[in-house]
């Protein structure tokens, strides 16, 4: 049975990643065209750039699928180093949307969207095909995050899950290693958010745990905009290069106050699920408001350190 459990929490992991990838390609197709173009028109200053990021990233839910964007528009002359720089900053932020939808019991709205999904996907309309499959992979991520979370709590006596888990988890370190492992081999922060939040929910891994590896997510999501940036003109390089650092520093900041800042979490919410989010969303709402006023130091910093020319 054990087993059995573990095929359930591996399939119900594939669906959730399977409809986070539906709700994304249904949300870029509602905004395809205009989204560049947007992008393009409010990035003139830091702070429109970051609020630019944040809608951008909230609208798509995806921080990798923006700032590959921003690369991509960097490396074709559409927008300047710096421009971008605004909207990956925003776009950390924006990412932190999903993991809270997912905190709250939307179990039984899932149902009505999955249904109105399926009917206006199936409609034969154009107009009606890419809301179609937003509302399914809605859907889809609410009922695979409750069948992942009930898959899962068998599993808690299983000592061999247990410890696994407990190694993963037994420090800090380690556990933000295994959060960006994942989150680079799956290629989303939110799956692996998720995942974490599932686990701290039925008690397998500390609270703390659980917010390293959400961190260690953070990290690993960069590998996007880092592929993204292969190849292309050197400015397009630098805000990759501007993604890895601002992330890896503020993970590097943390770390060491990982107990305190759990606690502090619990002070927000007993539940661990939505405290695993909130961590998540505090972590980024800060590391993107203490960068804000320095964004053109920083800026020059990474021009430094790989030069355009």
């Amino acid at each position: 049975m054990q087993w059995a459990n573990a095929a359930a929490a591996l399939l119900s992991l594939l669906a959730f990643l399977g409809g986070l990838r539906l709700m994304r390609q249904g949300l870029e197709g509602m905004a395809a065209g205009p989204l560049q173009a947007v992008v393009a028109r409010f990035v003139l200053t830091p702070g429109r750039g970051i609020a630019t990021g944040v809608a951008a990233t909230a609208l798509v839910q995806s921080s990798a699928a923006v700032t590959a964007i921003c690369v991509g528009m960097v490396a074709g002359g559409s927008m300047t180093f710096r421009q971008a720089l605004g909207v990956v900053l925003g776009a950390n932020v924006g990412s932190t949307a999903t993991p809270q939808l997912l905190s709250l019991d939307l179990t039984v709205a899932a149902l009505p969207c999955l249904a109105a999904g399926c009917a206006c996907y199936l409609s034969g309309r154009p107009r009606l095909r890419h809301p179609g499959m937003a509302l399914t992979g809605f859907a889809a991520l609410f009922l695979a995050l409750r069948c992942l979370t009930l898959s899962l709590a068998p599993l808690a006596h299983a000592p061999w899950f247990a410890h696994s888990l407990q190694q993963a988890a037994a420090t800090p370190l380690r556990a933000a290693f295994a959060g960006c492992f994942a989150s680079a081999l799956v290629q989303s922060s939110t799956a692996t958010t998720a995942f974490a939040m599932a686990l701290a929910s039925q008690g397998l891994v500390p609270v703390a745990g659980a917010i390293a590896i959400v961190l260690g997510a953070n990290v690993g999501t960069c590998l996007t905009s880092v592929i993204a940036a292969l190849g292309q003109p050197r400015a397009a390089g630098q805000v990759a290069l501007a993604h890895v650092l601002l992330n890896v520093a503020g993970v590097a900041l943390v770390l060491p106050v990982i107990g305190p800042f759990s606690h502090a979490m619990a002070w927000l919410s007993p539940n661990p699920a939505q405290q695993v989010a909130n961590a998540h969303t505090v972590f980024n709402l800060v590391s993107t408001l203490a960068v804000w006023p320095w964004i053109r130091p920083y800026a020059r910093l990474i021009e430094r350190l790989w030069p355009a020319a």
